[in-house]
C-alpha cells in the first residue's frame, strides 16, 4: 500500500547531512503546491520558532506529491458509522490509555450536553482510540456505547481505530530538544495519531476542530464558532484558534485537512505536533495566531496521558456559561486620526485580540464605521484603553450613528447622525438601539468631542444586531 511504501522508505533512508532551514521550506513549499509569494517567504523564516530537520524525509516528498489526496489506511469501526449528510463541524479526539486518570467520557458528555438540540444536528463527534492495548479499546468502546448510544444510532458520534501494522518506527528516533527516548516515542506516536484522524474526518464537515481527550467545553460553542467565522468571512485564514492550550480548540477548514495528516506524517519525529502546526500554518502563509477570547475550551485533566505527569495547566480566558459574542456585520472602517505604524482602524473592529492605536487626537476627530448593509442595533459596547496603557483613553467623545448615505465605496458615509450617548471613563455601552433609534442605521462613529495630549487606544467595538444584515 501506498502509505506503507511511503514508511518502509522512511526506515531504510540513511542520515543525510543537514539541510538549511530555508532549503526544507522551499521543498516543502514547491511539494505541497502552496505557491506562497518571495515576500511570504521571508514571513515565513521569520515566523518559525523551531526548526524542522527532516532529512529523513527529502527523499521521500516526491512520493507525497498529492498532498490533496488522502492517505491509504483501513480503519476499524469499533461504533457508529458516518452519515452521507456533511455536517457543519467535526469534532476529533484521539484518546490512548493513561496511568493516572482518565477523562475521555466526561469530555464526550461536555461536547453534547453543551450543545443545543439544533446544534447537534450540524456536528459528528470522531473518537480515535489510538493505543495499541486491544482490552483497554474493548472497555473503552463499551463504556461510550453504553453512556452515548443514542449519539451513536444518530451518527453524530464515531469511534475508529488504526491497526498498528500502520504506524511508522517508533523506537530509537531522534532525541531532538534532548528529550528523553520515551517522550520523544510518545509525542511521534501522538503526530502520527492526529495525522491518522485528520485523514478520516477529512470529508464528514465543512470545518474541524480539534480537541484532547480532557476538555471542557462552552455553553453552545458550535455557535460561537459559527459567528466567528462569519465576521472571517472574504479574509484568508488557516487555522482559528479558541483556546491557547496546546492542540485544543484549532479549527481548520476541512479541505486543508490531507495536507496536514501529509505534513505531520512526515515531520512525526521532529517535534511535537503544537510546534508542527505553527510551520504549517506559516507555510500556507497565514502571517499571525488568530486566536479568539474568551476560549471556548478549557483543559480540565489533571495527570497527562505522558506517563501520569501532573498537567495543572488551565487557560484563564475560557468562560464556561454562555456568553455573547457581538454580530459586528461586514463594514468599512476608516478614520481622519493619525494612526501610529501598524495598528489601523480595522483591528478596533476585529474580534481577536489587537487594537486600533492613533496619536493624540483633536477635538473633530472621528473613526467611522459605514455598515455594508443597513442595520439594525440592539446593543453596543466600545473599549478604549488598554491594562498596560490605562491613560490611552477616548478621555472625551461621544457616539452617533446616522443614516442616508452619499458617496462612492471609497468615500461613503452618512449625511445625518443621531447621538446616543458620551463617553464615561473611556468607555461606552448601550441596550435597546432598537427602540431608540427608528431608522434603519448605515454608519456609526466615535467623535472626539476635546482635544486631548494622550494618544487614544481603541480596544473593542463590539456590535449586537436584532436581526441579520441578510434578512
Amino acid at each position: 500500500r501506498h502509505s506503507l511504501k511511503y514508511f518502509d522508505k522512511m526506515r531504510c533512508l540513511r542520515k543525510r547531512s543537514a539541510v538549511s532551514f530555508l532549503g526544507v521550506l522551499v521543498v516543502c513549499l514547491l511539494f505541497m503546491n502552496l505557491y506562497i509569494e518571495d515576500g511570504d517567504k521571508q514571513l515565513i523564516r521569520e515566523t518559525a520558532t523551531h526548526q524542522l530537520n527532516p532529512e529523513r524525509y527529502v527523499h521521500s516528498f516526491k512520493d507525497l506529491s498529492n498532498f490533496s489526496g488522502s492517505i491509504n489506511i483501513s480503519y476499524r469501526y469499533l461504533a457508529g458509522t458516518p452519515l452521507p449528510r456533511k455536517r457543519y463541524l467535526t469534532i476529533g479526539l484521539s484518546s490512548v490509555k493513561r496511568k493516572k486518570g482518565n477523562y475521555l467520557l466526561e469530555t464526550i458528555k461536555s461536547i453534547f450536553e453543551q450543545s443545543s438540540y439544533e446544534e447537534l444536528k450540524e456536528i459528528a463527534v470522531v473518537v480515535q482510540l489510538a493505543d495499541f492495548d486491544s482490552a483497554w479499546c474493548e472497555g473503552m468502546v463499551q463504556d461510550i456505547s453504553q453512556k452515548f448510544a443514542h449519539h451513536i444510532i444518530s451518527g453524530r458520534l464515531i469511534v475508529i481505530h488504526v491497526p498498528e501494522d500502520y504506524y511508522p518506527v517508533l523506537d530509537g528516533l531522534k532525541r531532538n530538544y534532548n528529550d528523553p527516548e520515551d517522550r520523544v516515542k510518545f509525542r511521534s506516536k501522538q503526530n502520527v495519531d492526529y495525522a491518522f484522524l485528520l485523514n478520516f474526518c477529512a470529508n464528514l464537515s465543512d470545518y474541524y476542530v480539534m480537541l484532547e481527550d480532557d476538555v471542557r467545553c462552552s455553553k453552545n460553542f458550535l455557535t460561537a464558532v459559527k459567528k466567528v467565522i462569519t465576521s472571517r468571512e472574504g479574509s484568508y485564514w488557516v487555522t482559528l484558534e479558541f483556546s491557547k492550550l496546546g492542540y485544543i480548540g484549532k479549527l481548520y477548514h476541512s479541505h486543508d485537512l490531507p495536507r496536514l495528516a501529509h505534513f505531520l506524517l512526515m515531520f512525526y519525529q521532529e517535534m511535537p505536533c503544537d510546534w508542527l502546526l505553527i510551520h504549517f500554518r506559516g507555510l500556507l502563509a497565514q502571517k499571525e495566531v488568530i486566536r479568539f477570547k474568551p476560549s471556548l475550551f478549557q483543559h480540565m485533566g489533571y495527570y497527562s496521558s505522558y506517563k501520569g505527569a501532573e498537567n495543572k495547566l488551565k487557560d484563564d480566558d475560557f468562560e464556561e456559561e454562555s456568553f455573547d459574542i457581538p454580530d459586528n456585520p461586514p463594514a468599512n472602517l476608516h478614520t481622519n486620526m493619525n494612526v501610529f505604524e501598524n495598528y489601523e482602524a480595522s483591528k478596533a473592529y476585529s474580534s481577536i485580540d489587537e487594537y486600533f492605536w492613533g496619536k493624540a487626537p483633536s477635538s473633530g476627530d472621528f473613526y467611522g464605521i459605514v455598515f455594508e448593509k443597513p442595520i439594525k442595533i440592539s446593543k453596543i459596547k466600545v473599549v478604549t484603553g488598554t491594562e498596560d496603557r490605562q491613560n490611552d483613553i477616548l478621555h472625551h467623545g461621544a457616539l452617533e450613528v446616522g443614516e442616508k448615505i452619499v458617496g462612492n465605496k471609497k468615500g461613503r458615509q452618512c449625511t445625518t447622525y443621531l447621538r446616543l450617548g458620551e463617553f464615561k471613563n473611556g468607555n461606552f455601552e448601550i441596550t435597546d438601539v432598537e427602540h431608540k433609534v427608528l431608522f434603519d442605521i448605515n454608519c456609526m462613529r466615535i467623535l472626539v468631542t476635546k482635544s486631548q495630549k494622550e494618544w487614544l487606544i481603541i480596544r473593542s467595538i463590539s456590535i449586537w444586531t436584532s436581526q441579520t444584515p441578510n434578512q
